[in-house]
């Protein structure tokens, strides 16, 4: 494969046992076991110039990233939203994991000026980040077992000893989140996002840690790595909609958002009416809220600063 992997662009689907390996233009998808020592093998066939696209499958990607990365590689880890869309656009039927490779390569192929590429994180960052993962998986739990068993008779009891094990499990976890961004030296950027109302403790580590996660240049830059900015649709009969993007980590999104209903209630009444006077539906006024949040909880992370309310510009 080594004299092929040179066209510069390959896509690999991972799965926990293989990963199906294309590159951009050849007709075949090569197969290798998702291991250390097959990953270091298959790495010594390919250009140090190649760019390696791969779609984010929980922990299993991350062998392949990593050593792709410290080989040489330019490495892009890609929201599957994004994949699902651009097979959409281009009208593939098929999906399995040997199409899914040609079609990951075909995308970064075009698209690579699009995709920030990929950083491996330190040791205490990727516990920091699994952890708040974990935390999300575990309040969905919560809720799922909550709403499954309510009202059923003969429960109650055992129910209520469920809860109260996630709920010490969730705090068990939240613990350890501050413990890291301690470690890390980033609880005082926990503190400015704390700083604005509305903004918890849980809400305010979650945006350190995706603050912490990459260089951005901008605001907006940061909007759009919680994928909370807007595209307009431009087909059929859904011409003129704005939709957010969704990239990204969902887990941000949901905190980010309820955050914005808290605020709605206090320093930010004002504006939220302000979204709603502008014919915003209560949802879309709660987004409009939320972005307004990220954008000054980005300046607050930036300058190591607090939030001075009386500065909220409601126009």
């Amino acid at each position: 494969m080594a004299h092929s992997v040179s066209l510069i662009s390959l896509g690999a689907d991972v799965d926990s046992r293989f990963i199906q390996i294309n590159g951009h233009g050849e007709p075949t998808v090569h197969k290798i076991e998702n291991s250390p020592r097959a990953i270091r093998a298959w790495l010594k066939s390919v250009a140090a110039s190649a760019r390696l696209a791969v779609e984010a499958t929980g922990a299993y990607h991350l062998e392949l990233v990593d050593q792709a990365h410290k080989a040489g590689l330019t490495v892009y880890v890609v929201n599957p939203r994004a994949i699902r869309q651009y097979r959409e656009s281009v009208g593939q039927r098929a999906k399995n994991d040997r199409c899914d490779a040609k079609l990951i390569a075909r995308y970064i192929d075009r698209e690579h000026d699009e995709v920030r590429p990929y950083t491996p994180l330190s040791a205490r960052q990727r516990r920091v980040w699994q952890l708040l993962k974990r935390r999300a998986t575990l309040v969905k739990a919560r809720q799922q077992v909550q709403q499954s068993l309510a009202g059923i008779t003969g429960l109650g009891a055992p129910l209520r000893q469920t809860i109260a094990k996630l709920n010490r499990l969730i705090t068990l976890i939240e613990m350890q989140i501050e413990t890291l961004l301690k470690e890390l030296g980033l609880w005082e950027l926990v503190e400015c996002c704390q700083s604005v109302q509305g903004i918890g403790r849980v809400t305010a580590m979650g945006l350190v840690i995706a603050f912490d996660r990459g260089d951005f240049k901008s605001a907006d830059a940061f909007v759009a790595y919680l994928g909370m900015d807007v595209r307009v649709r431009d087909s059929g009969k859904f011409v003129g909609q704005r939709k957010l993007t969704k990239k990204g980590d969902g887990e941000y999104r949901r905190l980010i958002y309820n955050a914005a209903v808290t605020a709605g209630r206090y320093d930010f009444k004002p504006l939220l009416q302000r979204f709603k006077d502008r014919g915003m539906k209560n949802t879309q006024a709660y987004v409009a809220l939320a972005r307004k949040l990220i954008r000054i909880a980005f300046a607050l992370m930036k300058n190591r600063d607090r939030f001075d309310p009386n500065q909220l510009r409601i126009a």
